[in-house]
């Protein structure tokens, strides 16, 4: 399980409202690019969604005001495809989700980053004993990178579990 998300522009986010068929479009297009490879999606943070998820609320599942909807929430919209439809995200939730993010604090952070808690609350991929801090802050630092870019361009935002 990987999460993914795409920036939307105006005209796309009023074609999603308009008909949520377009979701899987727009978030997988032809799945192939003229060469014949993979597009690489606008955020990717591979298996890290989880553990980033947990760095943000300090719950398996829980979605909490602000940064903590960065990862799980959004408005459910289109179909299940297999971990749950795509969310979106209107630009005044990015603006607010961007703003949240930009006043993190690192350290505390790093603080909340203990491998023994996630490992039980079963945090995916669960690998968490083997795996450093770093490896979520760089996804944090990408998270953060995508809401930003989104809220200064005024877009909204589909993200996926696939």
């Amino acid at each position: 399980m990987v999460l993914i998300g795409r920036r939307l522009s105006a005209g796309e986010l009023q074609a999603v409202l308009d008909d949520a068929a377009v979701v899987d479009d727009l978030l997988y297009g032809d799945l192939e690019d003229d060469d014949g490879e993979m597009p690489e999606p606008e955020l990717d943070l591979g298996k890290s969604w989880h553990g980033v998820h947990y760095l943000l609320t300090g719950t398996a599942w829980d979605i909490s005001q602000g940064a903590g909807e960065a990862v799980l929430g959004g408005e459910e919209i289109g179909e299940d495809g297999g971990y749950g439809p795509a969310r979106l995200f209107t630009p005044e939730a990015v603006r607010a989700v961007a703003a949240a993010l930009d006043a993190l604090d690192v350290d505390a952070l790093r603080a909340r980053f203990d491998p023994q808690a996630m490992t039980a609350l079963d945090i995916y991929p669960n690998l968490w004993a083997e795996m450093e801090f770093d490896y979520l802050a760089q996804n944090l630092t990408d998270l953060h990178r995508f809401y930003r870019s989104a809220a200064d361009d005024g877009q909204a935002i589909l993200l996926v579990i696939t």
